[in-house]
């Protein structure tokens, strides 16, 4: 009797594999004839393992998604569980258990007017949703309202409408012709009080001006991510608020990689005890396990879109897995670690430690600013001309010791998963440490 010998697939070869089939988001093609794609395998906790057992720190959360580690058994558990039962129903005309569960629990968790729940597929759909929902209320009531305002440095998501109030120089000049209207007003330049009541003098200007046309006011709370991780001040949400309820326009506060315990508080929002009139969420909502977001708006819009289906004033929007089962069963088991785990807490304690060990980066003269928000660390580096070179120099450095780090450009973030434990923060901030000394 022969044997059949089962040959172990090489990193090389499954990265072979994927280059010949396989186009990537945010990715120069090009760049993979000398930099290496890194084939996963499996996971565990904050560690990635490729086909060569290799480990590699999810410093970045696998995109700002996972945050309770890969593989984690409660979560599986649910998933699997669920699994047997319903995988996917359509979400007109029929609910089930887990979406109905899911969009009470996140009433109660968001701020008190948000008291409606949208379902969408993820985060880009989430802000078109929410633009959508915000124009279609002003003409439900006899306004036509077609401009959104939003900040300048600003990443939204890289679907049309979401391109259209985002501010990445590269997209918005390729997809020019194709974006609706949007006007864009300063971010705050740093998170000083300062520099927030500034911002907040040149947002009302604009809206004592344009407030007849523009529909609602877009916002990340607190955290630019795409944006190279630009901070500011709580006092501008604050004021943008008050604002935007003065001059009759909505409020969007884009939560989708702030939510969810990024900040150090559930909901960036909290940090300037606001409501907002829409808010979007998706990444950390299931834990980095499966694609779902929503839009939660208040009971105000819900009900300029109740009528007679003859009106034609209902919202026109949908997707075939909205309300995923499944997804909303790992959303329901996110939220429960976050119950069962003071998770917060557990956070601000980490965050506490992260801040004290990447004061040594400050003394580096390659480093112009370290900020920090939550369980979000940015080292911003200087002196460079080629900004997005440094970033893949210093990518390619991390990865041959063991941390994956993506940085945006000449910026040095740390986003990983709460589970991370102390030697794997030692291990993350040392890496990145030595690889910006060596540049």
């Amino acid at each position: 009797m022969g044997y059949i010998i089962i040959m172990e697939v090489t990193n090389s070869e499954m990265m072979q594999r994927d280059l010949d089939v396989i186009w990537h988001p945010c990715t120069q093609m090009k760049d993979h004839e000398t930099l290496p794609l890194i084939p996963i395998k499996s996971a565990k906790g904050v560690l990635l393992y490729d086909f060569e057992e290799n480990a590699y720190i999810d410093a970045v959360s696998s995109w700002w998604v996972n945050l309770f580690g890969h593989a984690n058994p409660f979560i599986g558990s649910k998933i699997k569980a669920q699994l047997d039962r319903l995988e996917h129903v359509l979400l007109a005309g029929f609910t089930h258990k887990p979406a109905v569960d899911l969009a009470h629990k996140l009433v109660v968790l968001t701020p008190k007017t948000l008291q409606k729940v949208f379902y969408v597929d993820n985060g880009s759909s989430a802000v078109e949703a929410a633009l959508k929902m915000s124009y279609h209320y002003h003409l439900n009531l006899g306004k036509c309202k077609p401009v959104f305002l939003s900040l300048t440095n600003s990443y939204h998501g890289e679907t049309i409408g979401a391109l259209s109030v985002g501010d990445v120089s590269l997209y918005k000049e390729t997809y020019e012709p194709l974006l609706i209207q949007n006007i864009q007003v300063p971010v705050p330049v740093d998170q000083t009080l300062q520099a927030a009541q500034a911002a907040l003098e040149t947002l009302e200007e604009y809206l004592k001006e344009k407030s007849n046309e523009i529909a609602a006011f877009i916002v990340e709370p607190l955290i630019q991510g795409a944006g190279g991780m630009h901070m500011y001040h709580p006092a501008y949400l604050k004021g943008a608020r008050k604002l935007t309820q003065k001059y009759d326009v909505h409020l969007i506060a884009d939560e989708i990689m702030t939510g969810f315990g990024r900040t150090g508080k559930m909901f960036a929002c909290e940090h300037a005890d606001i409501s907002p009139d829409f808010m979007t969420l998706s990444k950390g909502l299931t834990g980095g396990y499966l694609p779902l977001s929503v839009v939660m708006t208040t009971a105000e819009v819900y009900q300029a879109f109740y009528c007679d289906y003859n009106e034609h004033k209902a919202f026109l929007h949908s997707h075939s897995y909205t309300g995923n089962p499944l997804a909303c069963v790992a959303a329901l088991a996110t939220l429960e670690i976050f119950e069962s785990q003071n998770i917060l807490e557990q956070n601000e304690h980490k965050a506490r430690y992260i801040q004290k060990e990447v004061e040594k980066f400050k003394a580096l003269s390659n480093v112009k600013e370290v900020r920090q928000q939550g369980m979000v660390t940015a080292i911003e580096l200087q002196g460079y001309e080629s900004k997005e070179r440094i970033g893949l120099r210093l990518y390619e450095y991390a990865l041959s010791e063991g941390v994956l780090l993506r940085p945006l450009g000449h910026i040095i973030y740390f986003m990983p998963p709460y589970t991370i434990e102390k030697k794997e923060i030692d291990k993350m901030i040392q890496v990145a440490y030595e690889g910006i000394q060596q540049l």
